[in-house]
């Protein structure tokens, strides 16, 4: 093994050599266009990697920051091995990217061979026309109809989890107690996907030490990926299709690297339980519609609705049972890693806003009094104007993502809103693309823009939603498909659970700020919010992500 592990390494190092090269080269043709080189820079940090570390690393707030104050909203960012790339929140530019030129615009080869890696052929894992496709199958999934539906399975799911911290409280005999709201928030999500999405019942939610492993594994993958960001996304598409999948399988088994090794299990263990769900469903579509409307869901589930369009579509459209089970990992995923960030961020949020949540509370229980004290509705829930202005409020200061990026497939220009200034004085209307270009989208940045949401852009203001927005806001265009924000970007691969995250958050928020009072812990100073992949908090000299906060029975 050890004479395995000696050979490896050195051939490793030329293979990555001879790749880095042959894109060295690549990119001395592209740079034959000088027009993304006339967009302003800031300084690389280093030849191998540029900027690319700036933007992708926990603490990455100030780079994101210093580069919409010092820049504007069209950068130049050095990328890896000397490549030039675009960072834009330009509305008109991320139209461009977005929809008018989306045929032109897709994912990276890194994100979607890595996604690919990580969850099979679902959404995340495919390109272009295969991901339209896909897409088409799982439209109806996530209707309106649809959530309405589900909607019962959240508010059961939420009431259990306030029954269980109730009962903490109560057996410890105290007023306040301090809870990890992430790790709550984590668990709940991911039984309100398993329940929802794949009639599968993860976590009974009743004590901190039952939790399932799916929870603490989906916690523990953003951040290992993290690690590795910058090897997946730069080297591993270039790298995949050498030899067979057991030679790529035996590759990764020899590499001497413990996060690669700690990825290859977590991915391993969530396709075995996204395989074994599935396969129990289809043993009980071929049993009939009364053993799977006995199932967890009763056959409304996202999964079982799924395997119904499934067989209605023709061939060309049809999903394969690996593409079935794919979006079930992605599925869980999506669902519980950034939905558990949002919503652990707004009770932190309404901790230390103490004047908001007593008013969101009068909110909740003006509606409540005029049912009696029953649970509002979908409706009902819906039309509480203060509840909504903190959500959106929060999704807008705070989202859980915050780039996303897209390549130029081939050659083209980006037209700006605002010009920017060159290098060389000019003032552009335009910026040249060519093909192979990264265009990173800052969500953060787009969100935060104080063109357009004016002085207090930078802080948490839930009442400006509760009056006409700034004009700015409306006359700007921005191409996200939720409330003039980028949250959840939009276009071709725009979430398409939005809806279902949105109600998950107004459920579980409601139902916890109806039944507890939050205050913050006396950890709060040493909370930071990690930017990573997805945003997580983690309390200065811990290593794991965890959100303190004190709740007391109101």
């Amino acid at each position: 093994m050890n004479n395995s592990k000696e050979l490896f390494l050195p051939v490793a190092f030329c293979l990555i050599l001879v790749l880095l090269l042959r894109r060295l080269m690549r990119q001395q043709n592209i740079k034959t266009s000088t027009a993304i080189g006339n967009v302003p820079a800031p300084r690389s940090s280093s030849w191998l990697k540029g900027n690319y570390q700036d933007i992708y690393n926990p603490t990455a707030w100030n780079f994101h920051e210093y580069l919409a104050k010092e820049y504007g909203s069209m950068v130049r960012l050095h990328g890896p091995f000397g490549t030039d790339n675009l960072y834009t929140f330009d509305p008109r530019a991320m139209h461009h990217v977005l929809y008018s030129d989306h045929n032109v615009f897709d994912a990276s080869d890194g994100f979607i061979e890595a996604s690919r890696l990580n969850f099979g052929r679902g959404l995340f894992g495919t390109p272009g026309h295969e991901h339209r496709r896909q897409r088409k199958i799982l439209n109806p999934v996530f209707s309106v109809a649809h959530l309405r539906e589900m909607f019962p399975t959240f508010l059961e799911i939420t009431h259990k989890l306030g029954h269980t911290l109730k009962g903490q409280l109560q057996s410890n005999n105290t007023q306040t107690q301090e809870v990890d709201i992430i790790s709550w928030m984590g668990r709940t999500a991911l039984e309100i996907i398993g329940q929802a999405g794949l009639g599968y019942s993860f976590d009974s939610l009743t004590d901190e030490s039952n939790a399932h492993p799916y929870s603490h594994i989906i916690k523990e993958l953003v951040p290992t990926l993290m690690r590795v960001q910058f090897w997946r996304m730069n080297v591993l598409p270039r790298v995949v299709w050498i030899g067979s999948p057991s030679f790529r399988r035996f590759i990764v088994n020899m590499l001497p690297w413990n996060d690669v090794h700690h990825i290859r299990d977590m991915i391993d263990y969530m396709w075995e339980v996204s395989d074994g769900i599935y396969e129990n469903k289809k043993r009980a579509f071929r049993m009939g519609d009364e053993v799977v409307a006995q199932q967890i869901g009763k056959g409304k589930d996202i999964i079982s609705v799924l395997m119904r369009e499934n067989m209605k579509a023709s061939d060309e459209a049809k999903l394969e049972d690996h593409e079935v089970i794919a979006q079930m990992s992605s599925l869980i995923f999506a669902a519980m890693d950034t939905t558990s960030s949002a919503m652990a961020r707004l009770l932190g949020l309404l901790a230390n806003n103490l004047h908001v949540q007593e008013r969101l509370r009068d909110e909740l229980l003006e509606a409540k009094e005029k049912l009696n004290g029953e649970d509002l509705s979908f409706d009902d829930l819906n039309g509480l104007p203060y509840l909504d202005a903190i959500c959106k409020e929060t999704l807008r200061l705070f989202p859980p993502v915050s780039t996303v990026s897209r390549v130029a497939r081939q050659d083209t220009a980006l037209p700006l809103q605002k010009p920017v200034v060159g290098l060389d004085g000019t003032k552009m209307h335009e910026v040249m693309v060519p093909k192979g270009t990264t265009v990173f989208i800052s969500v953060l940045n787009a969100n935060r823009n104080s063109e357009l949401w004016g002085e207090d852009s930078t802080q948490w203001n839930p009442d400006r939603w509760l009056s006409p927005l700034l004009p700015e806001v409306a006359k700007a265009r921005i191409p996200g498909i939720y409330s003039h924000l980028m949250t959840f970007i939009g276009g071709g691969r725009s979430c398409i659970g939005f809806k279902f995250a949105e109600m998950e958050m107004k459920v579980v928020v409601s139902v916890l700020v109806d039944r507890f009072k939050f205050s913050p812990s006396n950890k709060e100073p040493r909370i930071f919010w990690q930017m990573n992949n997805t945003s997580a908090p983690i309390v200065n000299g811990e290593d794991h992500p965890q959100l303190p906060v004190n709740i007391s029975i109101r």
